[in-house]
């Protein structure tokens, strides 16, 4: 079951990170990231082609208020995103459907690809979801051919669960690889 969530809610600060609710003025910085070529592609959508889309996309992040901007503290620039986003309930077990949880989404500029930073960003938000708002699992996917995500799920003990066809954000068809990672003990964190 899709666990509620409104990141308006949520500021994690981590050694080099930031994770918290897009505003307004994130505007350019999204746009630089959002604008480079095979950044989004490898996100499952196309790159932005103008400002105007990616104040659409702001848009609805601000409304929606499941996406959360990673800033990065040295420049304190918006260098990327992570949603936490509804589950495709298809992609799950029956033994899920009572238990609470997300799928999540992410997205860095490419400047800072190699950096261990989303497995930064990421770890940090797995321990605030399952500490404080008590997330029974969180599941993610990803193309088959991302090799730098599937590296982040490994690395943030995310456990292979599938290969599926899913619609992606673009509207294609895409062999995607799915990952599960239960909260087995929801004291531990």
């Amino acid at each position: 079951m899709n666990a509620k969530v409104d990141v308006n809610n949520i500021f994690i600060e981590s050694s080099r990170l930031i994770l918290r609710a897009y505003g307004e003025e994130d505007l350019n910085d999204f746009f630089e990231y959002a604008s480079e070529k095979g950044v989004g592609e490898m996100a499952g959508w196309n790159h932005h082609k103008n400002i105007e889309e990616t104040k659409s996309v702001l848009k609805m992040f601000l409304n929606e208020r499941k996406t959360l901007a990673i800033v990065y503290k040295e420049n304190k620039k918006v260098i990327g995103s992570i949603g936490i986003e509804y589950i495709r309930e298809e992609m799950l077990d029956e033994e899920y459907e009572k238990l609470l949880g997300r799928e999540i989404g992410y997205v860095l500029a490419k400047k800072y690809w190699g950096q261990g930073i989303m497995t930064e960003a990421l770890n940090e938000l797995i321990r605030y979801l399952f500490l404080n708002e008590k997330y029974d699992f969180l599941t993610l996917c990803h193309s088959r051919n991302n090799y730098r995500s599937q590296r982040v799920a490994e690395k943030c003990k995310f456990t292979f669960i599938k290969e599926e066809k899913i619609k992606n954000s673009s509207g294609k068809n895409e062999i995607m690889k799915v990952y599960l990672l239960e909260n087995i003990d929801k004291n531990k964190f």
